[in-house]
């Protein structure tokens, strides 16, 4: 396999997003830490505690990102996994403020801004929490016990996504590794 998109050794990256000492908030970074222990080849793991436009360095030069978070909607008992694609935020795309860009807007002002470098395809895995005020680095019972369902969830869509027959996919000349000057004695 030829290297990944960008500058990047992996074609996938799986972000856990979140704060590691507010109680449930944890949970996408835990997930995430658990994929990284796989050690999976062609996989990348980060930890983040950033938002907004920030996630898009993140992300940038990697064929599929998963995006593993806290979500607390009210409508699921914690510890429920929840499935998004991109399309699924089309409401929140609309309704975002412009002082507070929220992960779904990011996304979108991404693949306008940097289209070649954007994934082709984003995924997120969303935990329903119950206690994201708490400073605590211990997360609630329901969501402790959903770490296993959500790393599960990540490597079903990290399958699904890296068992495709890539699409030919040109890394664009900006991205392209540099050769570097030329070492002495070597012709230009």
């Amino acid at each position: 396999m030829s290297k990944g998109f960008c500058e990047r050794d992996a074609d996938s990256v799986v972000v856990g997003l979140g704060s590691p000492i507010m109680c449930d908030d944890a949970v996408g970074l835990r997930i995430s830490e658990e994929i990284q222990a796989l050690g999976l080849p062609g996989v990348d793991c980060c930890q983040e505690a950033v938002g907004g436009l920030d996630i898009l360095p993140v992300i940038h030069g990697y064929r599929y990102a998963v995006i593993v978070d806290a979500i607390q909607t009210m409508k699921y008992d914690p510890g429920t996994v929840l499935l998004f694609k991109e399309a699924d935020f089309e409401e929140a795309v609309a309704g975002a403020s412009c002082h507070d860009v929220n992960l779904p807007t990011a996304v979108k002002i991404g693949r306008q801004m940097d289209p070649e470098i954007m994934p082709e395809e984003i995924r997120f895995v969303a935990v329903e929490v119950q206690d994201i005020r708490t400073m605590s680095e211990t997360m609630t019972p329901a969501v402790e016990a959903a770490v296993e369902s959500g790393k599960s969830a990540v490597l079903h869509i990290l399958k699904e996504l890296r068992g495709r027959a890539p699409e030919g996919r040109r890394r664009p000349a900006s991205c392209r590794p540099s050769r570097g000057p030329p070492r002495s004695g070597a012709p230009a």
